[in-house]
């Protein structure tokens, strides 16, 4: 996946709470199991009318944050079925991060493994990024993984706390598979001794 370090973008405002996996990525459209092609029915519902029309007033339809890479969301984001699907729709469409007050805790986990930074700011924190974000394209913020910081365009700052361990993972573009695959020389070794000791295998 790739790597997380730092993020400059367009802020789209969500202040919905209880946005769930189902809102972002409707069921009828967890039949693939490519990670690829979400992205164009990424809150389907909210975006398209039953003919198939965009709807005007939903944000990521305004022309303002079509190129949103970031969310400022309402509480209790990604709640709801665990479908790993929801963070594939929004890497897809373009979103490397969401701050929120609070996340599910298995949406929430799934971001880090599909190299989506989930970030978690008080409420005021959150009221003041809504704000800024409202403003449009001309309100752009920057996540600096590293310091763990959140700029707004004004310059002001807000610390967040993130697990190192993930940390890590993010800043180096590391999945289940990249983590694996790092220890391929211990790997190859334990293989290799395996052929010598007991060869009948």
């Amino acid at each position: 996946m790739d790597k997380f370090t730092t993020l400059t973008g367009i802020a789209a405002p969500m202040p919905l709470v209880n946005i769930d996996t189902d809102m972002i990525i409707p069921k009828q459209f967890l039949k693939t199991i490519k990670r690829s092609g979400l992205g164009v029915n990424l809150f389907d519902e909210m975006r398209y009318d039953r003919e198939g029309a965009e709807i005007p007033g939903f944000v990521l339809n305004k022309p303002a944050y079509r190129d949103a890479q970031i969310l400022i969301a309402g509480d209790n984001f990604g709640c709801g079925s665990s479908r790993e699907h929801a963070p594939w729709a929004l890497l897809d469409f373009g979103i490397r991060c969401v701050i929120s007050t609070s996340f599910a805790d298995i949406f929430f986990n799934n971001c880090f493994k599909n190299g989506i930074l989930p970030v978690v700011l008080p409420q005021d924190a959150i009221d003041a990024l809504m704000e800024d974000a409202e403003r449009g394209a001309n309100a752009r913020v920057t996540i600096d993984l590293e310091t763990q910081s959140v700029t707004a365009s004004d310059g002001t700052q807000y610390h967040f706390d993130v697990d190192p361990f993930r940390k890590h993972c993010l800043m180096n573009g590391l999945d289940d598979i990249g983590l694996t695959m790092e220890k391929a020389p211990a790997i190859d070794s334990y293989e290799a001794g395996m052929a010598q000791a007991r060869p009948w295998i």
